[in-house]
């Protein structure tokens, strides 16, 4: 059941991933059309952090049990299992409120 729960989580994360990159690609075509910075570039840096976590997940299923109790200790483990993630979808979430709260501005 862990193994399922943790291949999720990878599968998971690696639909956000997707999904930040796909922002990317709409957000550059945005920025080219309105002549905005080329923050978009920020998207792919984030959709990289959530894969290092997707990553550390599926090490973290196919890695034995006496290596796992050590590793839950160590802190980059903690960094790239967790950190890499939170840091990537608090990066996507800043950049797409940057790119388009345009839309929420817009009233009749």
């Amino acid at each position: 059941m862990i193994v399922g729960m943790g291949l999720l989580g990878a599968l998971g994360m690696a639909s956000v991933s997707m999904a930040l990159i796909v922002l990317a690609e709409l957000s550059r075509k945005l920025g080219h059309v309105t002549r905005a910075a080329p923050y978009y570039r920020g998207f792919y840096v984030a959709a990289a952090l959530v894969a290092v976590g997707a990553l550390a997940r599926l090490a973290h299923v196919n890695s034995s049990l006496a290596f796992l109790a050590n590793l839950h200790h160590n802190k980059v483990w903690v960094l790239l299992y967790n950190g890499a993630p939170a840091t990537g979808v608090t990066l996507g979430v800043f950049l797409a409120w940057r790119y388009w709260s345009w839309l929420l501005a817009e009233r009749d």
